[in-house]
Formats: C-alpha cells, sequence, structure tokens
C-alpha cells in the first residue's frame, strides 16, 4: 500500500517537494528552536547552499517561525549540508 508523500513549500525558492527532502526548523514551546523534529511552528527550507544564504539574507526563517534567530542555525544546518551523510540529503 502506497502512501502519498507529504509535500511543504521551502521558505526560501518555493518549491513544493516531498517533506523527508527538505530541512525542517520547529519553534517550540520555549522559543527555542529545534531541527529535524519537535512540536510546534514549523518551517522547511531546501538542502542547498543558495536557499540557505538567501534565507538568513531575507529573514525568511525568522518571519515563518515569528521569532530571532542566532546565526548558529544556518550554521548548523550547512554543517549538515556539508557533511552530506543527513538522511535529508540522502533522500534527494
Amino acid at each position: 500500500m502506497n502512501q502519498k508523500p507529504v509535500l511543504r513549500r521551502c521558505v526560501t525558492c518555493r518549491k513544493v517537494v516531498d517533506r523527508t527532502q527538505l530541512f525542517k526548523v520547529t519553534k517550540d514551546h520555549q522559543d527555542g528552536v529545534v531541527l529535524e523534529g519537535g512540536m510546534g511552528r514549523s518551517a522547511y527550507i531546501c538542502p542547498n547552499e543558495s536557499c540557505l544564504q538567501e534565507a538568513w539574507r531575507r529573514k525568511r526563517l525568522q518571519k515563518a517561525l515569528r521569532c530571532n534567530l542566532d546565526f548558529n542555525v544556518i550554521e548548523v544546518l550547512q554543517d549538515r549540508l556539508n557533511r552530506g551523510n543527513d538522511s535529508v540529503c540522502e533522500a534527494r
């Protein structure tokens, strides 16, 4: 039995793809940020350098999550992208 893919939109490039191919950033109930999990307001972003840089430059994640973010969040996402061994990157 095939399940339909759950589609999400990248906050930067606005592409609609299966959520397993995107990074998930979630604002938790204590105004912290959780990557790849958690409950609360979420935003999705493509796992590529241009989307990460554009998201930071235009404050796309901050607007989508309705909170302030440190640059550390983008650095962690870039690290995951550079390592290439994250399950999100393997799903592409």
